[in-house]
């Protein structure tokens, strides 16, 4: 049994044990909430307008309320929240519209946008002025130029970033544009078009620009016939436009947010927030989040007794400190809001439960397992934990494999009692005949990450090598019971099969017996729009003659008989967390090749997953590795509760931070302690710790802080106590307190009667 000691260095994780805990009242994380409206002797109901965030208060300027365009100034102060108008002094800009607004320094600047009287419809025009408001001393400045400008323009984006101010596409009154001119808000103030390269988003308005690690990004917007839902990244330092695509990447994530404009987007810690805007003749209030460092869409959903916005269109948002703020804009029936709303943004560490297996089945450490593939028995190793937890298939073929293994040695060893240890077993084997080593490697990559990426392997990802290997894949796939697999294959093809490559999909698909890539290529090639090229294709002149005959019948066949278009179901089978979490529950015991010990208690494991996850456990396992295998269980000097750490080994296997407060207080300093990627769960502990002591379950908080030697934490549990302490006094849990807690809630009790006596006694004393 070893009791292993985690002393190496801590330079390879991003775990920061500086959190402390703060007690509340917090404001509950993705709640929204409605703010005091605008009243209209402040300022009127309205759209189009702009907000910029300075300081502690939101400036809202110019929109407008339906009948007329504004230019008045209003502020919101966050802290004592209320509304009132803003003390300006100068010439401030004229009324207008879709103009843009920013902050850089202590001052405001707006840009361009549509002017003129939109009730008499005369003297409308876009405008490309830049005015000037200093917060310090409420003035108005209009900054003036000579040489070349921008064009005029008005529902354009506005970024600041390396002390310029960046202007981009916007309408011209003729055209949509996607044209980008920057000048120095410092010195120098000279406009300077921006030569753009790469993957240029198409000429654009009325679409939202957010900066964050050196880029801006544009989301959406109008373009006409180009309309997309597609996310551009421009990146400062190299002017260079991405466009940011994870087809390739085949991940089972949610898909980004229906193409919309008059939309809003922040950024806030490593994430995107869009919300509202007209999504194809509807208003949705969803809140979607784009997560830069995975790269994946996902929609936030709001916390229990939130206020959330309707759906709206050209409101506008800002951030200030942990909260995005959204006023305004156009609602049902073309009314504008007057109407403030606050969104608690979540900033927690992302989780690295898919990176960190991911790494593990590169680093092929600790692999148990080894495959036999095709027949040249092309040999890849993987870890028979993650294979049998993925698929059924697989698990049983390990299962059968380990009793012939077992068999075998009972042979070797059948005249004495002697068995080698589980360090020198040989490796199980598993032989798949059938499978190519291309194939099975991307599935593993999947039973490891929950994604596969084709070009992995090969660069190109509209090569014609891709798609046989997708079959390959998908074949493997049904044989092996992963249904979700199947699905993303699925995507993926519907995705690259073009006409230069669907007879060779289709003649693979027909050998290989894939019914349901058939059908999708067969309905491909008939439809109107690929049949002449394809049939008159020199590839057409080679294809076997039954699938000609099937495609010319598929051709002839009438309309009303087309059968629905395949749907792609992203809920149809199991993702990594949920297999995991099952094998940690009840599937995998029986392939538990470690012990955890506490407290005289067994706890079954396995070692790859706890190496992949913990660096304390793939050093231990790398050097020090018991030769039980048997590990005594500590955080620290301490040993946890068996509760708490059912709950670190449910954060473990499969990234759950669901908890009671007391095993969170038990659990604070165990990514620091075990080695984790970053400090996630520890940032959970601290939320449920700072937001979920109540009088219900502040003995047990008392008593695991007495525990843990984590004096702030038992001390504000004792103040609890005493605020509540007829109601927790007769609570079954004060009966099984140790003595030495008991007395501590004794004094605390008599400090608290000596406190207000004294304070009784300095009251009667100044009558």
């Amino acid at each position: 049994m070893s009791q292993f000691q985690n002393n190496k260095s801590k330079e390879k994780n991003d775990v920061d044990n500086a959190l402390t805990l703060e007690f509340g009242p917090f404001e509950t994380v993705h709640k929204w909430k409605r703010m005091i409206e605008c009243n209209e002797f402040v300022g009127a109901r309205r759209s189009k307008h702009t907000v910029v965030a300075y300081k502690d208060a939101i400036y809202v300027f110019g929109g407008d309320n339906g009948k007329s365009m504004l230019n008045d100034l209003i502020r919101f102060d966050i802290n004592e929240k209320s509304w009132g108008r803003a003390f300006c002094t100068g010439l401030p800009p004229a009324s207008r519209y879709h103009h843009s607004a920013v902050v850089y320094g202590s001052s405001m600047f707006i840009f361009g946008g549509y002017t003129g009287d939109i009730h008499s419809n005369s003297n409308l025009t876009n405008k490309n002025d830049l005015f000037e408001y200093k917060f310090q001393n409420a003035q108005w400045v209009e900054w003036k130029f000579t040489g070349k400008r921008p064009v005029p323009r008005s529902a354009h984006g506005a970024a600041v970033y390396d002390n310029k101010l960046w202007i981009y596409a916007g309408y011209d009154g003729n055209a949509r544009l996607n044209d980008m001119w920057t000048i120095s808000l410092n010195s120098n103030p000279v406009w300077e078009e921006v030569q753009q390269k790469g993957d240029c988003p198409p000429t654009c308005c009325n679409f939202p620009v957010a900066v964050a690690r050196g880029c801006m990004y544009v989301f959406s917007g109008q373009s006409g016939a180009k309309i997309t839902n597609a996310l551009f990244q421009f990146n400062f330092q190299y002017k260079t436009w991405t466009r940011i695509s994870t087809e390739h990447i085949l991940r089972g994530a949610p898909p980004p947010p229906p193409r919309r404009y008059g939309h809003t987007m922040v950024a806030y810690d490593r994430h995107l927030y869009v919300f509202g805007g007209a999504a194809d003749s509807t208003l949705p209030n969803d809140l979607h989040c784009f997560d830069l460092d995975t790269q994946v869409w996902s929609v936030v959903i709001p916390a229990a007794e939130s206020n959330v916005p309707s759906g709206r269109l050209f409101h506008a948002s800002t951030v200030i400190g942990d909260a995005m703020y959204i006023f305004g804009g156009t609602v049902d029936n073309n009314v504008r809001s007057g109407e403030m709303f606050r969104f608690q943004f979540s900033s927690y560490p992302k989780c690295t439960l898919h990176d960190d297996f991911g790494k593990l089945l590169q680093s092929r450490q600790f692999c148990d397992v080894l495959f036999l593939l095709g027949p040249e028995e092309i040999k890849v190793t993987a870890h028979l934990a993650m294979v049998a937890a993925r698929s059924q298939w697989l698990r049983a073929k390990i299962r059968a494999a380990r009793e012939a293994r077992d068999k075998h040695i009972e042979q070797l060893f059948v005249n004495t009692n002697e068995r080698p240890p589980p360090s020198d077993l040989p490796c199980l084997e598993v032989k798949l005949p059938e499978a190519s080593s291309d194939a099975f490697e991307m599935v593993l990559n999947y039973i490891y990450t929950d994604r596969i990426d084709p070009t992995e392997k090969i660069k190109d990802p509209f090569s014609n090598q891709i798609v046989p290997l997708m079959m390959d894949v998908y074949q493997l796939a049904e044989q092996f019971y992963m249904p979700r697999l199947e699905q993303l294959c699925i995507q993926y093809l519907e995705s690259t099969i073009l006409p230069c490559n669907v007879l060779e999909a289709l003649h693979n698909a027909d050998k290989m017996n894939l019914t349901v890539i058939k059908e999708f290529c067969l309905r491909f090639i008939v439809k109107d729009a690929n049949f002449t090229q394809i049939v008159m294709s020199k590839e057409f002149d080679t294809l076997y003659q039954p699938l000609m005959v099937e495609i010319i019948r598929r051709k002839l066949m009438p309309p009303a008989r087309n059968l629905p278009e395949m749907q792609y179901d992203i809920s149809i089978g199991t993702t990594l967390e949920q297999d995991l979490a099952l094998f940690l529950k009840s599937v995998g015991n029986e392939f538990c090749d470690i012990v955890l010990e506490l407290d005289g208690s067994e706890i079954p494991a396995h070692k790859s997953v706890l190496a992949a996850r913990c660096t304390y456990f793939e050093a231990m396992f790398r050097s020090f590795m018991p030769a039980d295998n048997r590990v005594n269980i500590q955080i620290g000097d301490i040993a946890p509760s068996r509760e708490s750490f059912e709950s670190l080994l449910r954060y473990i296997y499969y990234g759950d931070t669901k908890m009671p407060p007391e095993d969170s207080l038990y659990l604070f300093q165990a990514p620091f302690f075990y080695g984790f990627t970053n400090n996630r769960l520890q940032a959970f502990c601290k939320q449920n710790l700072e937001n979920n002591v109540t009088s219900e379950n502040v003995l047990q908080i008392l008593e695991a802080a007495d525990k843990m030697q984590a004096i702030d934490i038992k001390k504000y549990a004792l103040r609890m106590i005493m605020n509540d302490f007829a109601t927790v006094a007769r609570q079954g849990k004060m009966s099984s307190l140790t003595k030495e807690l008991l007395i501590d809630i004794l004094r605390a009790l008599a400090d608290e009667k000596y406190d207000s006596g004294l304070c009784d006694m300095s009251l009667q004393g100044s009558k």
